[in-house]
């Protein structure tokens, strides 16, 4: 239970940052709300993966791989967003750099309930 507290308050941390990133009067642009994207579809290859590849005695599988191929280039291209508005002056540096802190507080919270939830034993996200 503290697990999930614990990832459930660094989830809100995050998506504090990208809020203050976008509604503070200084900034005032919603563009990079669009990195909400990147964090639903994160997960997408690792689930396809799992459910595809139920050999879990492999040390390593091609379709396990090509799952994190995809997900470091999500990743990737929700750190590059706020980057390149921020380059071609559709957001201020200041709101990049917020949205780039809460990128980084959301993908390890991300990364934190994989390593949580996912073992496969008796309390895992698996049965929700």
């Amino acid at each position: 239970v503290a697990a999930l507290v614990g990832l459930s308050f660094s989830g809100a941390i995050g998506l504090t940052f990208l809020m203050l990133g976008c509604a503070l009067e200084y900034y005032g642009v919603y563009w990079p709300l669009f990195v909400l994207i990147f964090y639903f579809i994160c997960p997408i290859p690792h689930f396809i993966a799992k459910r595809v590849s139920d050999d879990s005695d492999a040390a390593s599988s091609a379709c396990r791989e090509l799952a994190y191929f995809f997900t470091t280039g999500i990743v990737v291209s929700a750190f590059g967003f706020p980057i390149i508005l921020a380059r071609v002056e559709a957001i201020k540096w200041g709101a990049c750099g917020l949205v780039l802190a809460g990128n980084a507080v959301i993908f390890l919270t991300i990364l934190g309930f994989f390593l949580v939830f996912g073992r496969g034993d008796d309390f895992s996200w698996e049965q929700w």
